[in-house]
């Protein structure tokens, strides 16, 4: 069988006409407004019924390749093709129907690793295990939420499912201590959508938004996207430095990490967050909290969320991605009551909701405990990944590195203090060809301040023993640089920060 242009599917004779008149149009052996044989005369010289001559020409016909009129033989009334166009014509165009939009997003680098062949040990951060995805758990909620009884199927709330924002009311409540009402939360896409939604909303083009310094780089990239100047903060051990936030003026949003920074790791300390929230006030602007791996606490206690402390001006964003996993696509916002209404319009505008059959499968899992329970494991598990990554990268490096953020989450940031920064990208790439996977931190900066190169490494995708070999592998190379590599000696400056010297 052929699939026709139009989806339709035809067999034997018929297809073998259908191409073949198809073929002869396109080509230009019947030329438009000329006249093609009749049904009759066709069906006759190929020794086939009249009917399978016709249903060709009717799929000819509904694809507007051909026209009849009664009393009279079909003719062509389009010859398909299209006129040339040349390499410079096409950039024109393209150029001319990009929005402004389109080409800043274009200009941002996207860092992506879909596609390129996958390494044995990879590091990188954002991953989690696939074998540690609550596969029957999420079956068996899965399988429910499809045989639930249903009067129809249709578009549900941009919100989200109600069963979904109630478990998630009960959840933040548990975990976090946040307590809002049911309207204030939002189910998204995942938090990219939710920062997304949060630049579209109150951001306009030239407006000034404060980011961290080193940033996610997909949360800068949504705010640089829609126009937006932004003016990055430096981070330290401590998360934000608040002392130089800017003068109160044309800032639409701040964009934090508070309990986990990202990439350093730092928790931003109370007097910080305190002063955080005075500045916002002053500024008359939002805060967006990405609380992106709160789960995952090991020396210490669970940290308070900002908005906790908010005074109506922290939009708290929440994923499962670091808990399940992010192909689920699935996270959350608890928005100031300002804030829903115009974040719901503009929810609906974007994809109208998130698959209903998942938020019901996650509601089920949060409301009867298998959530909590796999996070708990989930816990577990990566501060046994964590351990082993740590003593293995300690046994094997001893002093040539400094190993920042360890207290919480899922990554990790490695100073080497035998190789400078803009040996960054190269090590990276060697390290690739040897089948590992690590990712230089300096791109996330927008003004750099440490000279040692500084690779961020996940370690919750692979197994324990994975990590020890992988490790061990990246050693090798390392190595196998540092004899080939001019000798390096190295001082401390004034700050306290290593600098290379030759």
């Amino acid at each position: 069988m052929v699939q026709y242009k139009d989806g339709s599917r035809r067999t034997g004779a018929t297809r073998r006409i259908y191409h073949s008149l198809l073929t002869q149009i396109e080509a230009g052996v019947y030329g438009v407004g000329d006249t093609l044989p009749s049904s009759r005369s066709l069906a006759e010289e190929l020794g086939v019924s009249r009917t399978t001559v016709t249903t060709a020409f009717d799929q000819l016909i509904s694809e507007g390749y051909v026209q009849v009129q009664q009393g009279r033989k079909a003719t062509v009334a389009s010859a398909g093709r299209l006129s040339q166009v040349t390499p410079s014509d096409r950039s024109a165009i393209a150029a001319r129907q990009l929005s402004a939009y389109a080409t800043r997003t274009m200009a941002q680098p996207s860092n992506s690793t879909a596609g390129k062949p996958q390494l044995k040990f990879d590091f990188r951060y954002g991953d989690v295990a696939a074998v540690d995805f609550p596969k029957t758990p999420w079956r068996k909620a899965l399988n429910t939420a499809f045989l639930m009884h249903r009067d129809r199927l249709g578009y549900d709330d941009p919100a989200g499912s109600r069963s979904l924002r109630e478990a998630l009311q009960s959840y933040v409540w548990r975990s976090r201590g946040i307590s809002c009402n049911l309207g204030q939360i939002l189910v998204v896409n995942g938090s990219q959508q939710a920062l997304d939604l949060c630049a579209r909303v109150l951001v306009n083009p030239g407006d000034g938004v404060v980011v961290e310094d080193p940033c996610y780089a997909m949360a800068k990239n949504v705010m640089l996207a829609v126009g937006a100047n932004t003016v990055a903060v430096p981070c330290g051990a401590h998360g934000m430095d608040t002392t130089k936030l800017p003068e109160a003026g044309d800032i639409a949003v701040a964009y934090v990490t508070p309990s986990h920074q990202f990439p350093l790791g730092g928790v931003l300390p109370a007097a910080h967050r305190q002063a955080l929230m005075e500045w916002a006030a002053s500024a008359n602007t939002y805060v967006i909290e990405d609380d992106y791996d709160g789960e995952y606490r090991y020396d210490v206690g669970p940290i308070p969320p900002l908005y906790l402390s908010g005074q109506g001006r922290v939009i708290y964003v929440g994923t499962v991605s670091k808990t399940l996993s992010p192909t689920l696509r699935l996270g959350y916002i608890v928005l100031p009551h300002p804030l829903v209404e115009a974040f719901v319009h503009c929810k609906q505008i974007a994809d109208r909701h998130t698959s209903t059959f998942e938020q019901e499968a996650l509601a089920a899992l949060i409301e009867t405990g298998a959530y909590e329970r796999h996070v708990r494991k989930m816990r577990r598990l990566n501060a046994e990944r964590r351990a082993v990554f740590l003593a293995s990268m300690t046994r094997a490096f001893a002093d040539d590195i400094e190993i920042v953020g360890t207290t919480a989450g899922l990554h990790v940031v490695v100073w080497f203090n035998t190789m400078r920064s803009k040996d960054e990208e190269r090590f990276a790439d060697t390290a690739r060809n040897h089948d590992v996977g690590i990712y230089p931190v300096t791109r996330l900066f927008s003004s750099p301040t440490d000279e040692r190169a500084g690779y961020i490494f996940g370690y919750a995708s692979m197994s324990v023993d994975q990590l020890a070999k992988g490790v061990e592998k990246l050693h090798c190379v390392y190595l196998d640089r540092v004899g080939n590599a001019e000798p390096l000696r190295g001082t401390a400056g004034d700050n306290g920060k290593f600098l290379m010297v030759r």
